[in-house]
């Protein structure tokens, strides 16, 4: 995400990494629980860790899914992290989000330092705990603002550190998106949306998705493109699922899945691609016919 002729990414500030691009921090040490926790179970350790002031600091929780995925180099591989970061222990397995599944309440998002993944798992199973503390400017809200227990049904969000009750992140802009034809604008990030979002008319391969675009873009004389997977990610909202859009959300011909223009650093076979109905990120095999294809440009 940097190059050498910018600043660095990451401030080390003795067993604190300081993310400039976010504002976040986070613990140098990307392990701070000996195990695994069950989601519940990483609460208790985050309001543990504060008592203690571990690190110095009493207001740690666990980040909402844009922050943990915020740390996500698609290009990177066990872990995908950018190149040259200061953690140490980076589990590249599954790690906790405080952000639950819309899909089912008993499930809630993790992030998978392996490859780059994102998806949801039993609220009961374990997964790795990465605790961050402070605010982002430049991270938007995920939309999540209900608290659910393991077992799916509703808790009081007082107290409870779930994404729901916090909600960080920068607010959505109201009206969330402008139409102006066959084009949507999403006022939050800038981006322009095809209001029919299945251009190729059914699943195609990635060759053939790049193929479609470019057809868009020499017929409309417009700088139609294949999205970058953050970009599709950023329609995501968590309160919602089936499709996990905005409600009231202007796009027709909504289908299950897409293409990104993002590769997969784990595999230069694969590409990043996005479950628009659970709000995923998983890669799909380029060869494959089996993502739907939307196109973006950027003014």
């Amino acid at each position: 995400m940097t190059d050498d002729t910018q600043a660095p990414r990451f401030t080390v500030r003795g067993d604190i990494v300081e993310d400039c691009l976010t504002g976040l921090s986070w613990p140098r040490l990307a392990q701070p629980f000996e195990t695994g926790l069950s989601w519940p179970e990483a609460f208790q350790a985050i309001e543990a860790m504060n008592r203690e002031k571990r690190f110095g600091f009493a207001d740690w929780r666990l980040p909402n899914r844009r922050e943990l995925y915020s740390l996500v180099d698609h290009g990177g591989r066990e872990p995908a992290l950018p190149p040259g970061h200061p953690f140490e222990h980076v589990w590249a397995g599954k790690c906790w989000t405080s952000t639950t599944s819309a899909r089912d309440h008993a499930y809630a998002w993790w992030v998978q330092f392996s490859g780059g993944r994102m998806f949801f798992g039993r609220k009961v199973d374990d997964a790795v705990v990465w605790p961050v503390r402070g605010e982002s400017e430049v991270l938007w809200a995920t939309g999540q603002t209900g608290c659910f227990g393991a077992d799916g049904g509703p808790e009081d969000c007082a107290g409870s550190g779930q994404d729901g009750a916090l909600r960080r992140g920068r607010p959505w802009p109201e009206p969330r998106f402008r139409e102006n034809g066959g084009e949507v604008e999403d006022r939050m990030t800038g981006l322009i949306w095809r209001r029919e979002t299945d251009l190729a008319g059914g699943m195609v391969d990635r060759e053939a998705a790049g193929r479609a675009v470019e057809a868009l873009a020499t017929e409309s004389g417009l700088a139609w493109r294949l999205p970058a997977i953050m970009e599709l990610e950023s329609l995501t909202d968590c309160s919602r699922a089936d499709p996990a859009l905005p409600e009231g959300h202007p796009f027709t011909a909504v289908r299950e899945a897409y293409w990104s223009a993002t590769d997969s650093g784990y595999d230069p076979t694969w590409s990043f691609c996005y479950y628009l109905h659970k709000g995923a990120v998983g890669v799909g095999f380029k060869a494959r016919a089996e993502f739907h294809v939307w196109a973006v440009r950027s003014d």
